[in-house]
């Protein structure tokens, strides 16, 4: 059975929650933007889908903007509208800042340590 509140969100999915993803995954959004604007200076539609690709296609998209616009607001990342290709509407295009890659070196050295945790915790459950 599942809880009221989010916080047993390991314990199963409720009916209609399949899509639902874990609080490890948000949180991993950030980290993840960046490394991919860092990679080469992408519009929101190729971010969305290299980001399914990771395995965060249960993030909805409105989030991802919404986090894309917050990293703008801190100077991490800047966008420049694209106008001049051959069909559709023009794009935002996101491009990461000095800023931007300094807080991607701080999450790097935040990712290493919290896989170092993980990887105490996955070895302490299977030797019990």
């Amino acid at each position: 059975m599942m809880p009221r509140h989010g916080r047993g969100w390991a314990m199963g999915r409720a009916q209609g929650q399949e899509d639902r993803h874990s609080p490890v995954i948000g949180s991993l959004l950030e980290p993840a933007l960046l490394i991919l604007v860092k990679g080469a200076p992408s519009h929101g539609y190729s971010l969305l889908s290299d980001l399914g690709k990771m395995g965060f296609s249960t993030i909805h998209p409105s989030v991802i903007y919404r986090t894309l616009r917050g990293m703008e607001d801190l100077g991490w990342i800047q966008s420049d509208w694209v106008t001049d290709q051959t069909q559709g509407p023009p794009r935002r295009t996101y491009h990461l800042t000095e800023k931007g890659e300094e807080a991607l070196q701080f999450w790097k050295q935040e990712l290493s340590r919290t896989n170092a945790i993980i990887l105490q915790l996955l070895a302490k459950e299977e030797s019990d």
